[in-house]
């Protein structure tokens, strides 16, 4: 019998005792599949389950007190953005889905605190601001053991990547994909239409129902299934970028489901640099064997880009 293809596990569990290893093993996943299913990574199930409650509480707030949460202007970078704002960049149809952001809090005198809009929080789910910023700060230490590792498989200087994200502008997204029978649904439009991340690498909790789908090396689409405790994680456009494509950013997309009566609520953690952070191509990823660099460019400039690309800014800047 034929063993059903899946994205590749790895366990963080193992890597005090055997780093190098691990590193190629996230590496190599990585490297094959842009995706990678992480276990062992220590994530306290009671934060999950809070900020799912609390996600669940806000978006279950009628559409007048959820709107009291939008910053006109704000490039949704943080609180509530409605439904059917946002597309993929190679797509003007509207994405089924709304969310809220949550980004990092720093003391006033942080040299880039000034850089970030204020978190908003809602003052109808008290709980929410407690919930979302716990799950914040863990998820950010699972992240940075894993760039730490992809450090090492890239054979970089320890810091290379970490300190590029050390106080970044780094977002906890809580997604509502609403039931389809509740909505109006335009035509070709799904969940997540076909998109890479803009960040760094992004780490996805378990989702509430199935849905996720990357896209192979040959074209077809893979369902992506998460076993029960287990964290995704994928690279973003911005890793793409510093190693020329070494490490690929690889397309994926969020299916309808076959009913129309379920929500779905998801919650990525996109690891973004600071705004002053260069992005420069490593220089084990340039020569011959490479395709020529992209030009350097700031953290901000390039997530300015895309965020014009999504529909979320009028223009870049």
């Amino acid at each position: 019998m034929a063993v059903a293809e899946s994205v590749p596990v790895v366990d963080l569990r193992s890597r005090p005792s055997a780093e190098r290893l691990f590193a190629h093993q996230l590496g190599d996943a990585l490297r094959d599949y842009g995706f990678v299913r992480v276990r062992g990574h220590g994530l306290d199930r009671g934060l999950v389950d809070a900020a799912y409650e609390a996600a669940r509480a806000f978006f279950a707030l009628p559409l007048d007190a959820r709107s009291r949460y939008l910053v006109a202007g704000g490039a949704g970078e943080r609180g509530w953005t409605p439904f059917g704002a946002e597309h993929a960049k190679d797509s003007e149809t509207p994405d089924l889905k709304e969310f809220w952001h949550t980004g990092r809090e720093l003391p006033p005198d942080h040299p880039v605190a000034a850089l970030y809009p204020p978190n908003l929080w809602p003052s109808e789910v008290p709980a929410f601001r407690g919930a979302m910023l716990d799950l914040y700060r863990a998820l950010e230490a699972v992240a940075f053991e894993l760039l730490t590792a992809i450090e090492q498989y890239l054979e970089l200087a320890p810091g290379a990547l970490t300190e590029l994200t050390r106080d970044g502008n780094t977002i906890l997204r809580a997604l509502h994909y609403p039931p389809l029978a509740r909505v109006q649904v335009p035509a070709g439009a799904v969940r997540a239409a076909a998109h890479e991340d803009i960040n760094f690498i992004t780490l996805l909790i378990a989702s509430t129902s199935e849905g996720l789908q990357i896209l192979r090396r040959d074209g077809t689409w893979l369902d992506v299934d998460a076993e029960e405790g287990e964290i995704i994680a994928d690279v973003g456009d911005m890793l793409h970028r510093v190693t020329n494509g070494f490490l690929p950013a690889t397309t994926h997309r969020v299916v309808n489901p076959t009913g129309s009566t379920s929500a779905r609520y998801s919650m990525p953690f996109f690891v973004h640099p600071r705004p002053d952070a260069v992005l420069r191509v490593i220089d084990r990823c340039r020569g011959p064997e490479f395709p020529p660099p992209p030009p350097d460019i700031t953290g901000r400039a390039f997530l300015w880009q895309r965020l014009a690309a999504l529909g979320l800014v009028a223009e870049q800047r």
